[in-house]
């Protein structure tokens, strides 16, 4: 015990050694410390006080939470992802490990999306929503980097544009044509809706900068080095093609069957909060984006969208 303890203090020494204080003060700060409790170390008040509605309807805070639960997924994905991209030669084992967090992630948003779609009562959602004007969940700026981390720009430009721009290299012009741009433009004139021009003026440029950061160390890039080393292994591939399914299949398709749910109307369908052609901008098979395509075959790719959603790969 007494050799440990010692161990242990000659370590602490040397760690604050460096800030010209004694090891003695750093001890009597200890003391005088209280215990952490759980509400401090998450920031339950805080976190609790997050959610503002800005009617009286009953299911807005519903709908406020599940956006604010879906942000804190997509940002532990992020966190799982930048390491993918920031570590210079991770290996496939942790690479498949990094990609199954991710799947874990998505399958909790995917199964429980029924909270959007089921969750709420139309009337309300129809009148609350009014109140949102202009803001939209097309918005999500981390879904944007998520996307940005995982395959280069001339992916994930519009599918009319893709052949293009395939060898594009330059940020500027790849971010000008990405699929989303379309996805919030008015149909008959093609100008920018307030939605798109405020995402834009926000994070436009923070986009491009970390575009250009990541440019040639996406996931696909990195994954692409695997197969070339030939240390690609069967179980990176199966977390890939689960990912690639849950971000670009099955999670537009959540949205899809909610927006159907609430705004699907006749003769006329409701317009999203954000001015979004959600019946153009959500299906999958209309966008087919794909982060991995050398992990899919053609005939795949070919019925991209109508993929069986079979539940991702977690082991």
């Amino acid at each position: 015990m007494e050799s440990e303890l010692k161990t242990r203090i000659d370590a602490l020494e040397a760690k604050y050694a460096v800030s010209g204080q004694a090891l003695l003060d750093y001890l009597d700060g200890l003391v005088e410390t209280d215990y952490l409790k759980y509400w401090d170390y998450i920031h339950l008040d805080t976190l609790l006080s997050l959610q503002s509605p800005r009617t009286k309807h009953h299911d807005e805070p519903i709908f406020i939470m599940y956006h604010q639960i879906t942000e804190l997924y997509f940002k532990l994905c992020l966190h799982e992802l930048k390491d993918v991209i920031e570590s210079e030669g991770m290996d496939a084992t942790l690479m498949e490990e990094r990609l199954r967090r991710c799947n874990t992630y998505f399958k909790a948003l995917d199964n429980s999306f029924s909270i959007m779609v089921d969750g709420m009562d139309r009337k309300q959602f129809l009148k609350f929503r009014m109140a949102l004007l202009p803001a939209s969940g097309f918005q999500s700026a981390q879904y944007r980097m998520i996307e940005m981390a995982c395959a280069p720009l001339n992916q994930l430009v519009h599918i009319d544009h893709r052949q293009e721009m395939a060898e594009e290299k330059d940020v500027t012009t790849l971010f000008k044509k990405l699929y989303w741009q379309s996805g919030a433009t008015i149909a008959a004139t093609g100008e920018k809706t307030l939605t798109l021009i405020q995402f834009e003026e926000k994070y436009a440029a923070g986009f491009q900068a970390q575009a250009s950061q990541w440019a040639g160390r996406t996931v696909s890039h990195r994954m692409a080095d695997l197969t070339e080393a030939g240390k690609m292994t069967e179980g990176l591939r199966e977390q890939a093609r689960a990912f690639d399914r849950h971000v670009n299949v099955l999670w537009p398709l959540s949205h899809y069957k909610s927006a159907v749910r609430y705004l699907a109307k006749k003769p006329a369908d409701v317009r999203a909060t954000g001015g979004t052609n959600w019946q153009k901008y959500l299906p999958p098979r209309m966008q087919l984006r794909i982060f991995f395509p050398h992990m899919w075959t053609q005939t795949e790719k070919d019925a991209w969208g109508t993929l069986p959603s079979k539940p991702s790969v977690n082991k």
